[in-house]
């Protein structure tokens, strides 16, 4: 970038997302015309380290930022970074860690949101055994020190813990699970009708 050159997108992206810089976000996203060409820049765009958006919002507790990247169509959510392997998952349960114990749950919010959104507190990788080969295997994977989200928690925020376990157990447990329609309750049975 020369000086007499404004911000490239990229730069202004992770700036509102260190920031929580919901007007700038606004502007970087209103720059692009299609939601294929947005979703690419998104997924794409990184710092120096390598950490994503998503990223940098969880690691800087950047609620509202979060909320407008997550609504955004064809964002990546479980994207790895770099240099430690991390989810923004894996971000934000750093970031809750870093905070006093009286603004937790003010953290929690963070994960909370991410997990709404779907990120996996498992994350799962699949494994093919040449680039152009079939799948060979399926395994699950922390971040390079083998570490999941809830294992990052620290011990003492039980809070967390339990909101990260429950997690893990509803993904593991989802397709398992029947849930029934409002309508087919009061729908009586097939038998009943003429």
């Amino acid at each position: 970038m020369s000086l007499t050159q404004g911000a490239s997108s990229r730069e202004l992206l992770l700036e509102a997302c260190r920031r929580n810089n919901t007007d700038l976000l606004s502007t970087v996203l209103s720059d692009f015309k299609s939601a294929d060409e947005l979703a690419s820049f998104l997924n794409t765009a990184t710092d120096a380290l390598g950490c994503g958006a998503l990223h940098i919002g969880a690691q800087y507790g950047a609620y509202e930022v979060l909320d407008m990247l997550l609504d955004q169509e064809g964002v990546e959510i479980d994207g790895v970074e770099k240099r430690e392997g991390d989810t923004c998952l894996h971000k934000a349960v750093r970031y809750v860690n870093s905070l006093s114990k009286d603004e937790w749950e003010e953290g929690q919010a963070i994960v909370d949101i991410l997990i709404d959104a779907g990120c996996d507190p498992r994350y799962v990788v699949q494994v093919t055994s040449q680039p152009t080969a079939r799948l060979t295997s399926i395994f699950r994977i922390r971040n390079k020190a083998k570490l999941r989200p809830v294992d990052l928690t620290d011990p003492r925020n039980t809070e967390l813990r339990s909101l990260l376990q429950k997690a893990e157990f509803t993904m593991l447990a989802g397709d398992d699970v029947v849930q029934e329609d409002d309508d087919d309750v009061d729908a009586g049975s097939a038998s009943d009708s003429d």
